[in-house]
């Protein structure tokens, strides 16, 4: 790994740490309504939202209320991205006169940009209109995020709150992080992109003058190549803040009017970990003690930086392939080195390296440089790091509300192992707690191993895949794992878009956001009822260094025993074979 590439994931890391405490305290104010600048600038729109939707701020609800009302506003959202997209050739701002989706490819899209997945099975730019982008996916884009943040505003009440019935209104939660988190944040980075030269335009195309001119399949000759532009900054803004990572463009984030520059590169690419990590600062701040979110955080990096040193060194050590050919793959002043294909020139291995674990440690799904062509260890690790449940700073709250589901587990580990029942910030862990649990942590690699085998098993699912042997199940296990842990990036060497993938994706998609939803708010509500448990000299602390060590054991090993037979298949024997073992 050479001083520069060091010198960059430092830098992203470190500017990574120090916005945590800043905007995670200022998110906990959000949630406790204390946030004064932002309620005298942006309190009329709260307040406006309110009487639209005809809530009133001060009625709470129940964890099942709270999880009909989250279920119901996710479905009337799904059924409204379904629908523009039938619907719109007979709809405005459609320049190029795209014709409606088909159901199939309708249907997963909105089922993955309503669970916050965004996984797309066709390019975005000659598929859906400017209409259909905006007012669907790009509103989708705002509450999909803004479901998660307040299901974990929901679960942390439920260890802050003692003797409770209620868990807050998600309507308000939803509200105030769409109106004072989501939105201002995201205006910001629209404008630095813009500012970069990101499109943001109702143009119909843009065209640039062809180097050398070619002859078109009719026998005319073409001189210039029609560009697709349209409303792209303001979708990319939302798609890397919200961890949902849709793009406006088939090639998403390596494509130039999406990701122009080097700094474009780094404001998305910071963007999809600042709200993940900063929610751990607000985790703490919410139930009074910050030691227990700067734990978590440190667990999510245990876990993050070996695996992107891992990428980094792999990608950096070029294609095994060419070793015997008189091919130069050394990092030199003249040249990056390494394995350049797929990657960006302008980014580089370093940034693309840290892109794609990044990407998958947030749930984000988007993407500056060719999964496919990473090499087999090097895709092994965006596609581990999904496996092991989104944790590893995760979506939007989905993340860190799945890292305490396993914090759950953790404890309960460590009580029978000193024969004491488990407790978790005062709060006792029994057996309800831990169903439940179960549910959040089996049901997602149940999901990928179950779609995985339809797959290689039925003609329709053979018939997608693009490569052979280990490499082409390499990329239908990836698919599934993206898509059932709600990431949405892909390997890309699978022909998605059939009637086979794009329902049972939608069904894999569906299962692992709202049946995991559910039971965390059933664990919430479950905990708000009880009492505190005065600590003793018994009490397990949860803030310092071997509870970590015991949480990112416990994240490793179900991640382990679940998904390494099936790596063995994938990524792990091709990486044998290239290597002439």
């Amino acid at each position: 790994m050479t001083a520069s590439t060091v010198l960059q994931l430092a830098l992203f890391c470190g500017l990574l740490v120090a916005i945590v405490k800043p905007l995670g305290g200022y998110m906990a104010r959000v949630y406790e309504g204390e946030a004064r600048i932002a309620s005298r600038l942006l309190g009329p729109l709260e307040r406006l939202v309110y009487r639209v939707l005809r809530v009133d701020p001060g009625e709470e609800m129940t964890w099942k209320t709270y999880a009909l009302a989250v279920l119901t506003f996710n479905l009337a959202g799904l059924l409204f991205v379904y629908l523009l997209a039938r619907m719109q050739a007979s709809l405005p701002l459609d320049p190029a006169g795209v014709g409606p989706v088909a159901p199939h490819a309708a249907f997963n899209t909105a089922v993955s940009f309503a669970t916050n997945t965004n996984w797309q099975s066709y390019s975005a730019e000659t598929t859906l209109s400017y209409f259909t982008q905006m007012l669907g996916l790009t509103v989708q884009n705002f509450v999909s995020a803004a479901t998660g943040m307040a299901v974990l505003a929901a679960f942390v009440r439920g260890f802050s709150r003692k003797s409770a019935a209620t868990l807050g209104s998600f309507w308000v939660d939803l509200t105030r992080t769409v109106v004072f988190i989501l939105m201002p944040l995201a205006l910001v980075i629209a404008i630095l992109l813009v500012s970069q030269g990101v499109v943001q335009t109702f143009g119909d195309h843009a065209s640039g003058s062809l180097v050398e001119a070619m002859k078109a399949p009719s026998g005319e000759t073409v001189r210039e190549q029609v560009l697709a532009v349209g409303p792209a900054a303001s979708q990319v803004a939302i798609k890397q803040l919200g961890t949902n990572g849709g793009g406006f463009f088939a090639v998403n984030s390596a494509h130039p009017f999406e990701n122009p520059t080097p700094l474009s590169n780094f404001v998305e690419m910071f963007s999809l970990l600042m709200l993940p990590a900063s929610l751990c600062y607000t985790f703490g701040k919410l139930i009074g003690d910050t030691r227990q979110g700067w734990a978590l955080l440190a667990a999510m990096f245990v876990i993050f930086l070996p695996l992107l040193a891992l990428a980094v060194t792999q990608e950096q050590a070029g294609n095994p392939a060419l070793g015997g050919l008189p091919i130069d793959q050394a990092a030199s002043a003249l040249q990056s080195g390494g394995n350049m294909e797929g990657k960006e020139v302008r980014f580089g291995i370093a940034t693309s390296a840290l892109w794609a674990t990044a990407t998958t440690a947030a749930s984000n799904g988007s993407v500056n440089a060719m999964l496919d062509s990473f090499t087999p260890l090097g895709g092994l690790v965006p596609m581990w790091l999904m496996q092991l449940g989104e944790v590893v700073f995760g979506g939007a709250g989905s993340g860190l509300y799945g890292m305490l589901i396993f914090a759950l587990v953790a404890v309960f580990v460590a009580g029978l192992m000193v024969g004491r029942t488990p407790e978790l910030l005062g709060k006792k862990i029994e057996a309800y707690e831990m169903k439940m649990a179960s549910l959040v942590i089996l049901v997602p690699p149940a999901l990928v191993l179950v779609a995985t085998a339809i797959a290689c098993v039925t003609d329709a699912g053979r018939r997608g895949v693009g490569n052979p042997s280990a490499h082409g199940f390499s990329e239908i296990l990836y698919a599934f794992s993206s898509q059932a842990s709600n990431n949405g990036s892909a390997f890309a060497g699978l022909a998605a878009d059939t009637p086979f993938y794009d329902t049972l994706g939608a069904v894999c998609m569906f299962g692992a956001r709202y049946w995991l939803i559910v039971p965390v708010l059933a664990v919430a509500g479950s905990l708000a009822k009880k009492r505190s448990v005065p600590k003793s000299r018994g009490t397990l602390p949860t803030h310092d260094a071997l509870f970590v060590a015991m949480l990112v054991g416990v994240v490793l090993i179900v991640g382990a025993l679940t998904f390494i037979p099936a790596l063995a298949l994938g990524p792990i024997v091709e990486h044998l074979v290239a290597h002439g073992s």
